[in-house]
């Protein structure tokens, strides 16, 4: 059943004010500052707006702010003095990622129905054990909750129903009949699945249990099919016929993108690297001359290997803290004395250093104003700010740990000091895929032997 009638037709407000965004130019400092409450000039820009319910004058007020994980977002909120009408929503400022998400959350309790949830207009919403399912671009974009989206749902579905039951008296019972469902769901009377499916990449469901992994979340990221960036409104590239092969072994080649922080037009440098007793990768860095951002991610030069890698090192000393590592982007990272996890995905692949890798994974946990912010309980705020201590003392040196690197594509690396003999604080195992990791990996429906003979009875 589709909820596409959750949203009043037109915009909260009509602005017959300035332009919010030339309003926030014409102040000093960037246009998109981190969310937080400690930043007194992070001030709302306030706009006179016709309120869609009573047709007199109300206010809009516009945000523009940064979140973690989803670059600029700009935050509206419209209230009616005169009617009491308000509405919110929220819509991304930032480029459209270069993956699609999805997250499948398996809601057991309260707790999960007060998740912090960023649902953008090109989302859709499913709830299967109702075949319930809000369409993508029928709604705005949201920072609300679990429970949120499904008030907001019922909402939608209430609105019509005295046009109904006037007209079509059994279609309106019927809708009665699911609006006492969805009730249901909000007072937890059964357990139940919510997937939000975003091809923009732009969406969120929290993690409370951050930075230890999630088991009723999972995060799957996947390429959009070209009917889903056709209706993001990108154009696809047309094929380039090949020309001759490159020998790019010793040649750095450039093209044009743009700063993932300030969105400015910048070059990406990309190079083929044969890293020593290991494979070939290609490592591509950003470094913009407008806001100062660097980055660097690392690709897997090669194929998926016929094993998986499991890499174990036992940080002993803080000279361990300068060895070279790559993680690729379907690598897992463990500390099993800190009960941490980092699944795949999460952070890109990356060429840095053991020092760099963790150092990244703190900042990870410390700059999410959901997990340190003012949106956090204090209990999960003290956690988290003993685990980052924690880790702080491994970087140092002061605390011995075990660092586990798992990657089912076995793409991943860790250096030897001790090259080419045997390292005695690492251990480097390898092991049979499962069956879901193949299918993580796309590789069960991959056939690469025997294929031509299939083909040949259909041509």
């Amino acid at each position: 059943m589709s909820a596409s009638g959750a949203v009043q037709p037109g915009p909260p407000g009509a602005a017959v004010g300035p332009s919010p965004t030339a309003a926030a130019l014409s102040d000093t400092g960037p246009l998109f500052r981190p969310l937080s409450a400690e930043d007194e000039e992070q001030q709302p820009t306030e706009i006179e707006s016709l309120c869609m319910n009573c047709y007199r004058n109300g206010t809009t007020r516009l945000l523009l702010t940064k979140i973690p994980f989803f670059r600029e977002i700009i935050v509206s909120s419209f209230s009616c003095e005169h009617c009491g009408w308000n509405n919110t929503e929220i819509q991304s400022a930032g480029r459209i990622q270069d993956q699609g998400v999805r997250y499948t959350l398996t809601v057991k309790g309260q707790e999960d129905m007060n998740r912090e949830v960023v649902k953008t207009d090109s989302a859709t919403t499913r709830i299967p054990e109702l075949d319930f399912e809000i369409p993508a671009f029928s709604q705005k974009g949201a920072l609300t909750t679990v429970e949120g989206l499904i008030s907001r749902a019922i909402l939608g579905l209430e609105q019509d129903q005295p046009t109904r039951r006037a007209m079509e008296g059994a279609i309106a019972e019927r809708i009665d009949e699911f609006i006492g469902k969805l009730k249901d769901l909000k007072q937890m009377a059964s357990p139940f699945t919510l997937i939000i499916d975003d091809p923009s990449g732009n969406s969120f469901v929290e993690n409370p249990h951050a930075p230890q992994k999630d088991s009723a979340l999972v995060i799957t990221y996947y390429d959009r099919t070209p009917q889903q960036a056709e209706m993001l409104g990108l154009q696809a590239e047309a094929p380039e016929e090949k020309s001759e092969e490159e020998d790019l072994r010793n040649e750095v080649l450039q093209f044009n993108t743009n700063c993932p922080e300030c969105n400015a037009p910048a070059q990406t440098n990309m190079k083929l690297v044969q890293i020593p007793h290991f494979k070939e990768v290609i490592i591509m860095a950003t470094n913009c001359e407008r806001c100062g951002h660097r980055t660097n991610e690392v690709k897997s030069g090669g194929a998926v290997e016929p094993l998986g890698t499991r890499i174990t090192l036992h940080i002993t000393d803080p000279s361990d803290m300068t060895r070279d590592l790559l993680k690729s982007e379907t690598c897992s990272v463990e500390i099993p004395e800190l009960e941490f996890e980092l699944g795949m995905a999460v952070l890109g692949g990356k060429f840095t250093t053991l020092e760099g890798l963790l150092k990244d994974i703190r900042e990870l946990v410390t700059k999410n104003p959901f997990t340190l912010g003012d949106s956090s309980n204090p209990d999960q705020s003290e956690k988290l700010q003993e685990f980052s201590q924690k880790l702080g003392q491994i970087i140092e040196g002061k605390m011995k740990a075990h660092f586990i690197m798992n990657d089912p594509a076995g793409n991943s690396y860790l250096q030897n000091v001790y090259a080419p003999e045997d390292d005695p604080e690492m251990k480097v195992e390898r092991y049979k895929r499962s069956f879901d990791q193949n299918e993580e990996l796309g590789l069960n429906d991959m056939k690469t032997e025997g294929y031509e003979a299939d083909l040949a009875p259909q041509r």
